[in-house]
């Protein structure tokens, strides 16, 4: 058969062969070599065969078995390596992709994916496979290794394939099963740790910052937001990231666990995505949710504690004192007023702070406490500050120690009546004609000491006072004459008039 060029096929035990042969092949196993000794009457008998056998002879066979089957045969199944956790198995018109090993059942190797450094991807139960592949992948777990022993008559049968597969041939594959789909599946989410409060879930439209390791189904780590040291922010439902991703995020709480499995059609596809991301692979996402917003969102405020008759509340421009611990959604702390000897100050409505902590600043009492949650539109936006990062919601807790009566913007001093009609006079304590900076401070305390005005709040009044002269003394000559001195509401009707 060596001269040949091609193995000898039969049938064992219905006379097709001499009976010696037929006898002594029984018992064979692949791979096994006999020498078997023929006589005349269990070869070709007193005929023999013209021109090779003479009659009466006896024969010599030196027999490797290479392949043994019957058409009675079933696949042979072996599951080689299982993992433990398997949500799913496969299904006909499941699309797989899976590394194999292929070899006769002497162990010659015929074909290798590993060779290809590629996934054999098909279908499995619509034709694309030989018969036995198509039955043999049926039930596997992602990432399952199986030994699958095919007969013939479902391989490449009586022609076998090429100069590879011989006719009749049983084929071996190793499988080990990377990842599979089916076209009609959606993203599939596993809750793997959900916060007890959940006030809000994300919706379209919501702006998400999280953090996330991607991999394949075989574990293959492709990225992750970890390595990198930064969230991955984006909106959600809007087209900015992967389809399976933009609905995998739907319906998050913060400080959420998720775990989203997005098939290929929501993923990158038959051409898959760089040099990590293979063609018509089923990714996994499992994914911290830190914190989200939407544009639209106010400052959402909880009063915590509001001392009883409260009377008095904060508004614009008025100074305050309060307290304050500044941190992240996932509780990472921040800034703290406890920090520092005395309380923060600030006067409302000076644009001292984000617009979200003003705004929760208002309308409070002395001794009142709130939580303020301040998405970044009203705190420190795409770009973040010193220690905030970008895009990201703040909690507030707030207390507010003391507040100030303010004055309007623009004002360092205001009359609680007319002013005097002879202000200059007034003023000039020692009628010399001119006011320096002793006299005008003297005046000015005197009017906030007898309730007839007030300074703008702060926790320097000589400062104000000074800023109040230095604005009077027109050409800074260290006095103010009468041509001078001039009320604010004056000047700003002048100002009207000018632009009129």
């Amino acid at each position: 058969s060596y001269d040949r060029g091609a193995t000898v096929a039969g049938v064992v035990g219905v006379g097709r062969l001499i009976t010696g042969m037929d006898r002594g092949l029984q018992g064979m196993c692949v791979n096994e070599r006999r020498h078997l000794i023929v006589p005349p009457h269990l070869g070709y008998g007193s005929i023999g065969v013209a021109g090779l056998i003479p009659p009466d002879a006896t024969l010599y066979f030196d027999v490797i078995m290479l392949d043994i089957w019957n058409k009675n045969d079933k696949l042979q199944i072996t599951t080689l390596s299982k993992p433990e956790r398997c949500n799913r198995t496969v299904e006909n018109s499941d699309f797989v992709r899976y590394h194999y090993n292929g070899t006769l059942l002497d162990g010659t190797p015929f074909d290798s994916s590993y060779s290809k450094d590629s996934t054999y991807d098909t279908y499995v139960g619509t034709g694309w496979l030989i018969k036995g592949m198509d039955q043999g992948l049926l039930g596997m777990c992602a990432g399952e290794k199986r030994s699958i022993i095919i007969p013939p008559f479902l391989a490449y049968g009586e022609k076998g394939y090429g100069t590879v597969i011989p006719p009749q041939a049983s084929l071996v594959f190793s499988v080990l099963l990377v990842d599979f789909h089916n076209p009609k599946d959606g993203v599939f989410l596993e809750h793997l740790e959900v916060p007890e409060s959940c006030k809000r879930r994300a919706v379209t439209g919501d702006f998400v910052r999280y953090h996330y390791n991607g991999t394949l189904m075989d574990g293959t780590l492709f990225d992750s937001s970890y390595s990198r040291n930064h969230t991955y922010n984006t909106y959600i439902g809007k087209g900015y990231i992967i389809p399976g991703m933009d609905q995998g995020l739907q319906g998050v709480c913060v400080g959420e666990r998720r775990r989203v499995v997005v098939p290929p059609h929501l993923a990158y596809g038959e051409n898959g995505a760089g040099d990590k991301i293979p063609g018509s692979a089923v990714l996994i996402f499992d994914v911290h949710i830190i914190d989200f917003h939407n544009p639209a969102d106010p400052v959402e405020i909880e009063t915590v504690y509001r001392p009883e008759g409260c009377n008095v509340t904060t508004r614009d421009r008025d100074f305050i004192r309060y307290h304050y611990n500044c941190s992240l959604l996932d509780g990472t702390r921040l800034y703290s007023s406890h920090d520092y000897e005395k309380p923060q100050e600030v006067t409302l409505g000076a644009n001292k702070v984000i617009e979200g902590l003003n705004s929760g600043l208002l309308n409070m009492c002395a001794g009142e406490r709130r939580v303020l949650i301040i998405p970044p539109h009203l705190g420190h936006g795409e770009s973040g500050a010193r220690g905030v990062p970008g895009s990201a919601v703040l909690r507030f807790e707030v207390e507010l120690i003391s507040m100030e009566e303010g004055v309007p913007e623009g004002y360092l001093f205001i009359w609680h009546g007319d002013p005097p009609a002879n202000l200059f006079e007034q003023m000039d304590l020692n009628k010399d004609g001119e006011i320096p900076a002793e006299e005008f401070s003297t005046f000015i305390k005197t009017q906030v000491a007898e309730g007839k005005g007030r300074l703008m709040p702060s926790s320097d009044p000589e400062k104000v006072i000074a800023d109040m002269f230095r604005n009077q003394d027109r050409n800074q000559d260290g006095k103010i004459t009468s041509e001078e001195l001039k009320l604010k509401s004056d000047e700003d009707q002048e100002k009207i008039h000018e632009e009129l």
